[in-house]
């Protein structure tokens, strides 16, 4: 059998190709699973997809219509797939349930020092050589108070970093994590966290409850000179409240790897065209912002074990097994 693989990046090529070797063929596609090239999945019973496809009902009902049956994402996040859809046209859909949390941590942490040291500020003037130190001024972490929303794999990866910094440490969450609390944390409302960290990192899963739950009265909460750092979601942050704020002068930096409307923007190369969207082209402007494309989770590790997962879902599939990580099971 061969599987069609949607939106794999050129390092993720070799690495799914040399996974599937001696199980099934797959052919590796650049494009992004969406309405437009879903009938390119006609024939294929089984296909990959990325975290950022979309998988609303038309689509579905284009893949089902093809002869597709199931669906293996390779990603945590499934919010991009309408699975009620999926139940009723009889797709079986499977995820990686989880992958390296250290990746996902270790690259907020990156992102929360570049924002703190000016980074990326300072490596732009040294490529000009201009090395004055001007506006480059940072913070000793060490006695300042981080906030973690969301304890589970990786927020509790991130707290142990924390730790490590010697920081005050705060946690909200829907339950309390005793590896979390052993370090030192003290788990207080979600109001509190934000008034009183410094440092604020999201580690939450984007659903209804949790959709925008950084909003317009969230980051007034926050310190004026509080670093807000999102690697998790981008439907965490309402954006355009965050521009509202940055422009008024406040937050002493924004790290951000995720974003609401990244969909049709992030993983691909848009510098050749006009972006259109308005918020996004702000937000880049701020001196004190760094925006990357969803790469936290792109470490050597972490790719690797989502591309095994994933393997490891298809062959459960054709086995007829059903796999911890299936979200619709097969009904046939």
């Amino acid at each position: 059998m061969e599987i069609l693989a949607f939106g794999v990046q050129a390092d993720e090529k070799p690495l799914i190709e040399k996974a599937f070797e001696g199980h099934h063929d797959v052919r590796c596609l650049s494009v992004f699973l969406s309405e437009d090239t879903a009938p390119i999945a006609a024939g294929y019973e089984i296909i990959s997809t990325s975290v950022n496809a979309s998988l609303d009902h038309r689509v579905l009902q284009t893949l089902a219509a093809g002869g597709t049956q199931m669906i293996a994402q390779r990603s945590t996040g499934f919010n991009n797939i309408d699975l009620e859809v999926a139940e009723r046209l009889g797709l079986t859909v499977a995820r990686v349930s989880s992958y390296s949390p250290y990746s996902v941590a270790e690259f907020a942490w990156t992102l929360a020092m570049a924002v703190n040291r000016r980074i990326v500020r300072a490596s732009n003037r040294t490529r000009d050589f201009d090395f004055r130190l001007d506006g480059l001024m940072g913070r000793d972490l060490r006695g300042r108070t981080v906030g973690v929303l969301g304890t589970g794999k990786i927020g509790e990866a991130f707290t142990r970093i924390a730790h490590g910094f010697g920081m005050n440490l705060l946690g909200w969450d829907v339950a309390e994590n005793p590896a979390c609390v052993a370090l030192g944390m003290k788990y207080v409302e979600k109001d509190r966290l934000l008034a009183e960290a410094d440092l604020v990192s999201l580690h939450v899963p984007l659903l209804p409850a949790t959709r925008r739950i950084i909003d317009a009265a969230a980051l007034r909460t926050m310190k004026d000179d509080a670093i807000l750092v999102n690697s998790s979601r981008g439907g965490l942050v309402d954006t355009d409240a965050l521009v509202t704020e940055l422009r008024a002068g406040r937050f002493a930096g924004v790290g951000l790897d995720v974003y609401e409307a990244e969909a049709g923007l992030f993983f691909l190369d848009k510098s050749l065209e006009i972006v259109e969207d308005d918020t996004l082209a702000r937000l880049v402007t701020f001196p004190n912002v760094v925006v990357t494309s969803h790469q936290a989770y792109y470490t050597e590790d972490a790719v690797g074990q989502i591309i095994d997962t994933t393997v490891q879902n298809v062959l459960d599939y054709t086995a007829g097994r059903r796999g911890e990580n299936v979200l619709v099971p097969r009904t046939a």
